[in-house]
């Protein structure tokens, strides 16, 4: 099936770069959006290990931002420091 849709100028920007990131043409990319958002509840179809790969890069990517947790947040004090 072929559609036409009109997108504002920043959506089809994002969608550019979006596919960028994945490595595809935005057609594609919209495609593949379009076609998760009306699922039939199929079942999903395994990653490739290229894709897998590309998605936990992708969720690295912004990592570096995390803070990090004291050590005291983790221990069973920490824990539950609220409740007595």
């Amino acid at each position: 099936m072929s559609i036409m849709i009109h997108i504002k100028p920043e959506a089809q920007a994002e969608l550019t770069r979006q596919a960028a990131a994945h490595g595809v043409r935005p057609e594609d990319y919209a495609a593949a959006l379009l076609e998760e958002a009306v699922d039939t509840g199929t079942s999903a179809k395994p990653l490739t290990t290229d894709q897998l790969d590309r998605t936990l890069q992708e969720l690295a990517q912004f990592s570096a931002k995390i803070p990090l947790l004291p050590d005291e947040a983790l221990n069973r004090e920490g824990l539950y420091q609220d409740h007595d």
